[in-house]
């Protein structure tokens, strides 16, 4: 059923807004009216809409609306505080965000300042703004972190009105997200009548953001009496130096909004204060607007005359034909999964560049100052390609983008709605990309990601509890903004969705924890960064505890990382003072020796050596260069493309889909071995060499076949199988052994029940990492993230080495000591969750249960080349560091040659 909405645009826009949008021709679409009815009414909502939609519009449309109308401020009056928050997880949609919204202010005439505040906002500046805030602070998690965490934090927030959350499912589902939620909460504590707008365009479980934009439970009494009076009024009474809130008629339900301004009834929203609608049974939860609609995007994968390599990222086989695709294209952005690839990407389109073309890169290690400029570039349409990461798939609106060409798989078919959503960037305009798999595993990925598209489907990340770290962190934010009561901080902290269950003594500890380090390090006055008073309200210890919490707020963790220094050529260590082109990691840096060639910022550099904290470079030559590597730069491969590309195996009919070159592998694997049914996981053994190889395919994913290979070596280890060595791609991972695999499986000694039998996740994993460096990386992150350790100093930083140096050695006192310390509680769930993916691990257990199929080879599958194509690209221990490299073209004539 269809119904309009009540509320008319004349009903809820001032007269300067519906002239302005007569102006240009355009009529308020029926979301952006719904979505302002509801939050003027002071509903939180969640916004889901295509790009191109009008979202960030339909987000703003609240705030514009009300200031608009607010009386100008009388010369004496106090500066008022800010009124609406944005928050963004990215600096680049912050600056984007005040580029667009700025021009329709300017035209309507609104009387409204606009100003970021992110990483790279100027000291002077963020100081300027805490003593005159402007009227929309577009802003960043760890910003909002920090101005919380500041002395007089409620009366900076007592006008706060609205708070706009942009892209929301990228912000939740990391531990940035926890950090955020806990700010949320924070800010309604200050403003409990706080309305909270999502906006996203790709969303798998919409009930999920929907709790986590509102209270889970009644809101606690204010942290502090400062603010009480503010806190205290009504809404729609009198707010922030006499501005009074519009008077409107009760708007209507959430509806599902349709082209050209049609909608469709959905269930009532509920109110979180009130506990109407649902929230009287269910989760308190915020209303939602859902935009259907929108041109089907016009995806291809790429059909390349090359052969597609077997393994391998670079997708070196298809520069002829992108540098084509963006010659016959305005603007064309390139995106790509990680930093090294990107900086590979973009030095093969320059030597391809015959028509000397302006094509730029852009990704988190580069300058800022490089990458504001490639910002501008590409709003003033001056580039025809721009290389880039994860930096700009984020409703960046830059430019006249027309065509999107992705390199490498997606990983998940909501990042790839999410990247090719930024060419045209218009709702009723199809956007255009390209997918280039760079190895034919991807082929077959790329093909499901667009059937994926196509189909509407969304994969974004579940939802994860709040972690104790970041706990940790808000914990001692909160110590150094004024003293707290730890009642009235786990009312508030439990008001929050990722911490909605947290159990009290858990709270305690984390907070005995913040004011002692805990058992083991209770002795240690470092460690004491808060105290109780006589009042019973914690503070810290001494003011320099605030400063360093400042300094080192965030849960990013970056890998130690180097400036790059740029000196002249022939003037190696002794040069000083070039400019800095970025930052590459520490453990890269430390591999190189001076003379050494590499790739960086889009140069050839070569490595002079390392002074401090610099990487001191000049000007290289294009002999044997090297590519950056970054920590943690790939995605995992999302639970629904891997069984989508499971199902497209077992399926001949499918096929047809895939270019000639794949199929035709395909087609040699089911002669030569068998191709598993989708439900099955095939296993093959077969010997090479002097080797026996066990190669299995179970598509979870690199980081739960890395734990599963681990493991897997454990137990033939004690199966006197003499494994040697694994390696794990996405799709596959293979052991090998000096003894027979197959033979002991055929023997039961162990059966292939018995090697993947999920007991193997409890103690052979609690053993394998109690020995491993795994934990002690993990530990390193989650005690920064705690503020245990600190990085950084006034005026100084410590170095990498000297980071991990202090967290091994707490790490091995609290493993000996206390070895239930809430920071190893936090380091053992981290680790379940990010570098070992044991909740995903244990689901591949337990589906190929009863249904592994064995296959014993003489000789190497069709399948298994791409694997074994890995051996010999990574460190491995024992007797397989000997010479285990094969020869691409000898693997591949073995396992599809004449049998």
């Amino acid at each position: 059923m269809t119904v309009k909405p009540r509320l008319t645009a004349e009903d809820l826009l001032p007269e300067p807004f519906t002239r302005w949008f007569a102006a240009k021709g355009w009529a308020p679409r029926a979301h952006q009216l719904e979505l302002l009815g509801q939050a003027r009414a002071g509903r939180s909502m969640l916004l889901i809409a295509p790009t191109g939609a009008g979202k960030t519009l339909a987000g703003f449309l609240p705030s514009l609306t009300e200031l608009a109308g607010r009386p100008k401020r009388r010369p004496g009056e106090r500066h008022r505080g800010v009124h609406t928050l944005y928050i963004s997880p990215l600096k680049a949609l912050a600056v984007d965000i005040e580029r667009n919204l700025g021009k329709p202010v300017e035209e309507i005439g609104l009387p409204i300042s606009i100003e970021t505040r992110t990483g790279d906002t100027p000291a002077h500046k963020r100081q300027r703004q805490k003593l005159a805030p402007p009227d929309i602070l577009l802003t960043t998690p760890e910003q909002l972190a920090l101005l919380i965490g500041s002395n007089g934090a409620d009366r900076f927030f007592e006008d706060l009105r609205y708070i706009v959350l942009d892209e929301l499912h990228s912000l939740v589902t990391s531990k940035r997200g926890h950090l955020l939620a806990l700010g949320l909460a924070r800010l309604r504590s200050f403003v409990p009548d706080l309305t909270a707008i999502g906006l996203s365009a790709t969303v798998a479980e919409p009930d999920d953001l929907r709790r986590w934009l509102v209270p889970q439970g009644p809101l606690p009494s204010p942290l502090r009496g400062g603010s009480a009076s503010a806190l205290s009024e009504a809404k729609g009474e009198r707010r922030g130096g006499g501005i009074v809130a519009p008077t409107i008629p009760t708007p209507t339900p959430a509806l599902r909004a349709d082209l050209p301004g049609r909608a469709t009834r959905l269930a009532r929203p509920a109110d979180p204060l009130k506990g109407e609608g649902k929230a009287a049974i269910h989760p308190p939860m915020a209303g939602l607007i859902t935009v259907a609609g929108g041109a089907k995007p016009d995806i291809s994968i790429l059909e390349s005359r090359e052969r597609v390599p077997w393994s391998g990222h670079s997708a070196r086989y298809a520069i002829p034909e992108v540098y084509e695709a963006i010659r016959q294209h305005r603007m064309t952005l390139l995106f790509v999964n990680t930093r090294s690839q990107a900086e590979m990407l973009f030095q093969e389109l320059w030597r391809a560049n015959e028509d000397a073309l302006p094509i730029a890169l852009h990704h988190g290690s580069l300058e800022v100052g490089q990458r504001r400029r490639v910002e501008k570039a590409m709003a003033d349409n001056a580039l025809r390609a721009i290389v880039a990461t994860s930096t700009l798939d984020l409703g960046i609106d830059w430019g006249d983008v027309d065509l999107v060409v992705h390199v490498g798989a997606p990983k998940g078919a909501s990042r790839l709605a999410q990247r090719i959503g930024r060419a045209n960037h218009r709702m009723d305009e199809p956007s255009k990309a390209i997918l280039i798999p760079a190895n034919r595993f991807e082929v077959l990925e790329c093909r499901a990601a667009l059937d994926a598209n196509y189909l509407g489907a969304q994969d974004t990340p579940p939802l994860l509890s709040g972690t104790l770290d970041v706990l940790a962190q808000h914990v001692l934010g909160s110590a150094c903004a004024a003293p707290f009561d730890a009642n009235q901080l786990y009312a508030e902290i439990r008001t929050a969705a990722p911490y909605a269950e947290l159990p009290r003594d858990t709270f305690d500890r984390v907070v005995d924890f913040v004011a002692t380090g805990g058992y083991a390090l209770k002795s240690y006055e470092r460690y004491a960064r808060i105290r109780q008073t006589k009042e019973g309200l914690w503070r810290v210890t001494h003011p320099r505890v605030a400063q360093q919490y400042r300094l080192n707020i965030g849960t990013i963790v970056e890998m130690p990382e180097l400036n790059v220094r740029y000196v002249r050529q022939g003037r190696g260590m002794a040069g000083r003072g070039g400019p800095v082109l970025g930052k590459v990691e520490e453990y890269f840096a430390e591999t190189l020796r001076p003379g050494d060639n590499f790739l960086f910022a889009g140069k050839i550099l070569r490595f002079e050596g390392i002074r401090e904290n610099e990487c001191i470079v000049s000007n290289g030559t294009g002999a044997d260069l090297i590519v950056p590597s970054y920590a943690g730069g790939k995605f995992p491969l999302s639970t629904y493309l891997a069984e989508q590309v499971r199902a497209m195996l077992a399926d001949p009919k499918r096929w047809q889909n895939l270019p000639e070159q794949v199929a035709e592998w395909l087609a040699m694997q089911k002669l030569r071995s068998v191709l598993p049914k989708k439900g099955d996981m095939l296993v093959e053994t077969f010997p090479k060499g002097n080797r026996h190889y066990m190669v299995c395919y179970p598509f979870e994913g690199r980081l739960a076949h890395q734990t599963l290979g681990m493991l897997l070596t454990r137990r033939l280890e004690r199966a006197n199988a003499r494994p040697l060595g694994f390696v794990a791609t996405d799709y596959s991972l293979a052991v090998w052994a000096l003894d027979d695999m197959g033979a002991l499986f055929k023997a039961k000694t162990p059966s292939l029940a018995e090697l993947f039998d999920e007991d193997m996740l409890g103690d052979d994993l609690d053993a394998w990492l109690n020995d491993s460096w795994m934990l002690k990386r993990t530990f390193r992150n989650c005690a920064v993230i705690a503020g245990l350790i600190e990085k950084r100093y006034p005026g100084q930083e410590k170095t990498g080495r000297q980071v991990t140096v202090s967290a091994d050695l707490i790490y091995d006192v609290l493993r000996s000591h206390e070895p239930d310390h809430i920071l190893l509680q936090a380091t053992r769930a981290d680790a379940a969750t990010g570098l070992l993916d044991v909740s995903r691990l244990g689901l591949l257990l337990s589906r190929v249960r009863g249904r592994i199929v064995h296959k014993v080879l003489d000789r190497i599958s069709p399948l298994a080349v791409p694997v074994m194509l890995e051996i010999g690209k990574e460190s491995v221990n024992g007797g397989a560091n000997e010479s285990l490299l094969m020869e691409a073209a000898d693997l591949v004539e073995e396992a599809m040659g004449p049998q």
